[in-house]
């Protein structure tokens, strides 16, 4: 055990702290702070330990097996826990979710599938750049929690269309306060966080599915093709010893 992996194993352990804070009013009962200061913060020192255990891992040399295990366990936890609850709280559609996490289970079945053949298939940069947007999206939607304890948008909890967030009444509002004379509130930059969350999340939703095409063509060219070859060279070998 050094310090990254401590890092990392903060952040499994964070989980549960975050999603209690999300979805009950214990920040509000007990603290006195709005769910989505003490959410976001909570979220933020999350992912600077994403941050920081493999930058002091590499820097260090403490690179480990159990590092490179458990830290991708470790952001999808992160990430999946909080998707989940934005969606109970009615912040983020449960299709774009289901398609994020799902995307999620599969590149690491693959990876894990490719690295017992002996493949490593690196993080591309799509990966990564998904991550960044994962992150980005998930603090604009938490700061976009309602600290009451009812929706402060109109089309919350109702069935909405992929496009809806972009004309619920609220949003035309907030956008007049803030170009117009009138003083903006808090709420209006609630709702303005929200719609640019809930655009970002299209961001997301379209990087996951391109990069995960990208590691199924990895995984394909690199351990099905040299699969084939091993077969084909197998067979020649044993054709000639008869």
């Amino acid at each position: 055990m050094n310090l990254p992996n401590a890092l990392t194993l903060s952040r499994i352990f964070i989980v549960p702290l975050l999603v209690v804070v999300l979805l009950t009013p214990v920040s509000e009962s007990w603290l006195g702070v709005p769910r989505y200061l003490l959410g976001i913060g909570i979220f933020v020192a999350a992912a600077l330990t994403d941050y920081f255990d493999g930058k002091l891992a590499r820097s260090w040399k403490q690179v480990s097996k159990l590092g490179k295990l458990l830290d991708p366990i470790a952001d999808k936890l992160l990430i999946s826990a909080a998707l989940i609850s934005l969606v109970e709280n009615h912040l983020a559609p449960a299709w774009a979710v289901v398609i994020i996490v799902g995307r999620e289970f599969a590149v690491t079945g693959l990876r894990s599938i490719a690295a017992t053949e002996g493949v490593i298939i690196s993080a591309s940069k799509m990966g990564k750049f998904k991550m960044v947007a994962q992150v980005v999206t998930v603090g604009l939607l938490i700061l976009s929690i309602s600290p009451g304890s009812s929706p402060h948008l109109s089309n919350f909890g109702a069935s909405f269309p992929a496009i809806k967030f972009w004309t619920v009444p609220e949003l035309a509002t907030a956008w007049s306060h803030l170009t117009g004379p009138e003083a903006t509130t808090w709420n209006d930059w609630q709702v303005l966080l929200y719609t640019a969350g809930r655009a970002m999340l299209w961001v997301v939703v379209i990087s996951a599915m391109i990069s995960m095409w990208g590691y199924f063509r990895a995984f394909f060219t690199d351990v099905v093709r040299r699969d084939k070859s091993t077969a084909k060279a197998t067979t020649s070998t044993a054709a000639s010893l008869q």
